[in-house]
């Protein structure tokens, strides 16, 4: 199957399939009494905001979108004040909004998705991957497990407190 997904960057023809598997994450957390993204973000507005800036990007097969995620060379603010200690002061890359397919969950998709951004990252000499999720996300904690980030403490915004993780890529 992997060798028929492709990555790119969204598109704004994308933005109502991703906004469907956006809603599916959300329902999944829900289910699973996690407290992510149950206050209303991601919103449209941020998918398209994402898409216009050219943050947006998505795993396809056969031009059916199956992932998404903000793939962010820019920096995030709120990594600024990490409670806890990054491992390096390099520029990064970040993703936010990661979300699956319902139709393609345990498939290992999303980690594709990371090693894909891993790749991306690679290529424009970055060599710092970080994350940041919520305590009670379990499946992103363990894909960043399972690909050797490391926690690296708490960082904070308006949603709440969320766990903080760094890779270097090598």
């Amino acid at each position: 199957m992997e060798d028929k997904i492709t990555f790119r960057k969204a598109e704004i023809t994308d933005a109502e399939r991703i906004w469907q598997i956006i809603l599916q994450a959300k329902e999944q957390m829900r289910r699973m009494n996690s407290r992510q993204w149950q206050d209303g973000y991601p919103s449209p507005e941020n998918i398209t905001g994402d898409i216009e800036k050219g943050y947006g990007y998505v795993l396809c097969v056969e031009n059916g979108v199956i992932a998404y995620g903000a793939v962010i060379f820019d920096g995030e603010p709120a990594y600024n004040n990490i409670h806890g200690k990054w491992l390096t002061d390099l520029s990064y890359v970040v993703v936010h909004r990661l979300a699956v397919a319902d139709e393609v969950k345990n498939k290992g998709i999303a980690t594709l998705f990371m090693q894909k951004v891993e790749e991306l990252s690679r290529q424009k000499g970055v060599r710092s991957f970080r994350v940041d999720t919520n305590f009670d996300n379990v499946y992103m904690q363990k894909i960043l497990f399972a690909m050797d980030f490391t926690y690296c403490g708490e960082i904070f915004y308006d949603q709440g407190v969320r766990r903080a993780y760094e890779k270097k890529i090598v």
